[in-house]
């Protein structure tokens, strides 16, 4: 079995880097340079990502944790937001050196703290700690340029905050299954179906929710969807120790990083281990967060539109695997696998040394699914053909230098 990254705890991903470079050279290039600058000071984005994941969570304050899609939904806001602010700070700021650096890490602190206190209002006082604490980083701080960075962030933060209420995120949906035999069916009085909305909502870079809709799933009791049920019944009957912990690796819900997070999370490894700079990390949170939200979308358009049947539901003898649970939606495809195979493109295009390992990591996350007995195989193949679609239109518009990314 493939090997899975070694992802540190949150509290580790505090600790701020000690070294800075320069920027791009255009707004929404891939390639990163890492010349130096005469002077160090650390990153803000990836302490920002951090509280962020950790309000998720719902350890930074205590105030609830919020569930797989709630937590996608967020880390995109806060990513474009970084990013976006990133880059005004740096037109403003005009130069290289000291004001261009203290901009970037003012415009990140204003961004992340008015979306992060937008998303979880609990946690204003953490933010503006970390603000303080920020600023204050330096010699001679507050610096001017941070200062002037921050009101920066803050207004595009407002931006984006201005977005969120009118996404359509959240919107109270309970549509209704088709019905009938084959079909997904709700199990719960008055639950509603998770991810009702997302169908409906303002995408970042697709053009509609069904862009890359996959074909059908094969058609119940037919052949493939036999032998596919057998081999979920199989791994429910006979797990190893090995599936079992794999399964249980990948679980990813809510009360944790969630799938999103988790590909988030390597995104901070990756910059910390290379020592980018403030507007090439920010490029790549922005980027990676937005493209799996957008892959989340298309997927639930794919869900709610073919109500494909859990393999539970067509077995009831396929056992409840507790650390992966039941998830409330249709099968058909894996939301874990659209994430997960979204998110591993683009980071593969930003380290392109790292793709092999990132297909591997890919792999196991959509096996562990089945080892779960939540999915068949073909709802992990069309995940992840979804997502690397979604991946590889969001990379090239963001290449483009015209897109959802590129400061106005």
């Amino acid at each position: 079995m493939a090997a899975r990254s070694a992802v540190p705890s949150l509290l580790a991903t505090l600790i701020l880097l000690s070294a800075c470079t320069e920027r791009t050279s255009g707004p929404t290039a891939i390639s990163a340079s890492r010349t130096g600058l005469p002077f160090a000071s650390g990153l803000a984005s990836p302490a920002w990502q951090a509280l962020g994941a950790s309000q998720a969570i719902g350890l930074t304050p205590p105030v609830g944790s919020l569930n797989p899609l709630q937590s996608a939904h967020a880390y995109a806001l806060l990513g474009v937001a970084q990013y976006l602010a990133v880059q005004q700070a740096d037109a403003a700021a005009g130069s290289e050196g000291r004001s261009q650096l203290e901009a970037e890490r003012g415009a990140v602190a204003g961004a992340s703290a008015v979306v992060l206190t937008y998303l979880f209002p609990g946690g204003a006082q953490a933010d503006a700690a970390l603000v303080a604490e920020q600023s204050s980083a330096g010699p001679g701080q507050p610096n001017p340029w941070f200062t002037r960075g921050e009101a920066i962030g803050r207004m595009v933060g407002a931006g984006i905050v201005t977005r969120a209420q009118s996404d359509h995120f959240g919107a109270p949906l309970n549509p209704t299954p088709l019905g009938g035999p084959g079909y997904w069916t709700k199990n719960a009085a008055g639950t509603a179906v998770a991810g009702a909305d997302m169908p409906g909502v303002t995408p970042w870079f697709l053009t509609s929710a069904s862009q890359f809709r996959p074909g059908a799933p094969p058609a119940y009791l037919s052949a493939d969807f036999n032998a596919a049920l057998a081999e979920i019944r199989s791994f429910s009957d006979t797990r190893t120790a090995d599936q079992a912990r794999i399964a249980a690796y990948w679980a990813l819900n809510t009360g944790s990083l969630t799938a999103t997070g988790f590909w988030i999370q390597v995104a901070t490894d990756g910059i910390n281990a290379r020592g980018w700079s403030e507007r090439d990390a920010t490029h790549l949170y922005a980027l990676l967060s937005a493209t799996m939200f957008d892959a989340l979308i298309g997927c639930w358009d794919a869900k709610l539109t073919y109500w494909y049947i859990r393999p539970w539901q067509a077995d009831p003898a396929i056992a409840n695997f507790t650390p992966v649970g039941r998830p409330y939606h249709p099968s058909y495809p894996s939301g874990h696998s659209c994430a997960s195979s979204s998110g591993a493109e683009v980071l593969s295009t930003f380290f392109p040394e790292d793709r092999d390992r990132l297909s591997a990591m890919v792999i196991e996350a959509g096996l562990s699914r089945m080892y779960g007995g939540i999915h068949y195989g073909f709802d992990i193949t069309a995940g992840q053909e979804l997502g690397h679609n979604v991946a590889r239109f969001t990379i090239a518009a963001d290449a483009s230098g015209n897109s959802v990314l590129t400061a106005h």
